[in-house]
């Protein structure tokens, strides 16, 4: 893969997450769980305490973080890649639980890939 589609790639996972997570939490999109409105009625469609919810966000932010210093350290953005194609795995299957349709996992399919295509490029560096 080419540098400029990994540092792509890594710049939209991180304000991908930091739009998700800051910006759009409180109001409804096309991707909530279930007939969730917000993100927190979203982690209790999933059967997840809104105390679950805080330590995901912390997560969250906290690998889309080492994703963008990774630009500059990529032992960071593959540490970041690795934790979010995680957190995207448990995402995907939280949809799988509630039976979603399949349109309604692919913002994580997506961000699950793009996480996996960039830690395996950070290993190899």
């Amino acid at each position: 893969m080419s540098n400029a589609f990994i540092l792509v790639s890594q710049l939209v996972i991180a304000f991908g997450i930091y739009n998700v997570w800051l910006v759009r939490s409180n109001k409804a999109t096309g991707y909530r769980g279930g007939e969730a409105k917000t993100l927190e009625e979203e982690f209790h469609v999933y059967g997840l305490s809104t105390e679950f919810m805080k330590i995901v966000k912390i997560l969250k932010l906290s690998c889309a973080t080492l994703l963008l210093l990774g630009i500059w350290y990529p032992i960071l953005a593959c540490l970041g890649a690795i934790g979010m194609g995680g957190l995207m795995l448990a995402a995907v299957a939280m949809h799988l639980k509630v039976r979603d349709p399949i349109k309604k996992a692919l913002p994580a399919v997506s961000l699950l890939v793009l996480s996996l295509v960039v830690a395996i490029s950070a290993s190899a560096s």
